[in-house]
């Protein structure tokens, strides 16, 4: 992350509709690669999946974004909350 750290922002979103067993998470990860982002993706027991971002506010904004475009054709819903960064990510994973 090269954003100083009182100047990011957390995000989480979930995920609804056909976004497990379709490589949601890994298009994610791979999408995450092109902004100064840092989180985890991963799937849910009630089929959702949530995805955790931190990062300067406008890149979240656009990652956020780009992950829609990408896989839009797999969300029935998508809810977003912003919420104090941890700074306890280095970098964007999927968790198991």
């Amino acid at each position: 992350m090269s954003a100083e750290k009182s100047d990011r922002t957390a995000r989480r979103v979930f995920f609804s509709g056909r976004v497990q067993g379709v490589g949601f998470r890994y298009t994610v990860c791979d999408v995450a690669r092109r902004f100064d982002v840092a989180g985890f993706v991963s799937n849910l027991p009630d089929g959702r999946v949530e995805l955790l971002c931190e990062g300067p506010p406008d890149e979240t904004v656009r990652f956020i974004d780009a992950v829609y475009q990408a896989m839009t054709v797999y969300i029935r819903d998508m809810n977003t909350a912003e919420e104090s960064p941890t700074h306890e990510h280095t970098d964007f994973s999927i968790r198991y």
